[in-house]
């Protein structure tokens, strides 16, 4: 047994669907301007800016149940519902028509943003760590086993009113585009988490709102801002 300094920190997992085990989490890497309407909506053009790369922590990670508190240094925080991957395997360099022997099974995830921060990062052109990568910023359900990318809708609602709904199919990189993609800037490990971006109708959560979110063949997301 290892003789830490000071106690370990706890490792980071999520339920798994029919199962006691548990899906440890590695690294939970995120995908932007994946669907065209969303990018338009954030005032950029679906051909001209392909796909971005942000990470967070793992244990920005919230598990069904957990609590979502509303984060400090932010007046506007916004709700974006997605696809989670969850990986059983890893790499670098993955083809495309192998990236999905990797998959270990899906999630819904809602990756949350504290907007102004990222809008003020944008015109710095400076990082979106702080926009992005806040405790308790990705709240997740518990993960359906199974390699297949779900097909289907897409949406969340906040306190019973739909905000977001959208396709699966609106993507505009595939599950295994993704994959092949973020192992040519990562090398993927067992238990990394890949969020697979957001369609159009984000906006912002305040406390006390009830958010659903629903990914058709994937699994429902549900929590309350503290």
């Amino acid at each position: 047994m290892t003789d830490y300094a000071i106690p370990a920190p706890a490792q980071p997992s999520l339920p798994i669907e029919g199962s006691a085990q548990r899906f440890p989490v590695h690294r939970i890497y995120c995908i932007g301007r994946n669907y065209g309407k969303h990018v338009k909506e954030m005032g950029g053009d679906p051909k001209d800016q392909p796909p971005i790369f942000f990470a967070k922590p793992a244990d920005a990670v919230v598990a069904p149940g957990g609590a979502v508190p509303y984060p400090p240094s932010t007046r506007n925080l916004h709700h974006e519902i997605e696809l989670v991957v969850a990986l059983k395997g890893g790499g670098t360099k993955v083809p495309a028509d192998k990236a999905l022997d990797l998959v270990f099974g899906y999630a819904a995830g809602v990756d949350l943003t504290r907007r102004d921060l990222q809008n003020q990062a944008k015109d710095a052109g400076a990082p979106w760590d702080a926009s992005k990568g806040f405790d308790a910023s990705a709240p997740t359900s518990a993960i359906r086993p199974g390699s297949v990318p779900p097909s289907g809708g897409i949406t969340l609602s906040v306190n019973g009113q739909t905000k977001q709904d959208g396709e699966l199919s609106d993507m505009i990189w595939s599950v295994a585009e993704i994959i092949a993609k973020c192992s040519e800037l990562w090398t993927l490990q067992p238990g990394d988490l890949i969020f697979t971006g957001t369609p159009d109708g984000v906006g912002p959560l305040v406390k006390g709102d009830a958010v659903v979110g629903e990914v058709a063949g994937a699994g429902t997301v549900e929590f309350t801002i503290a």
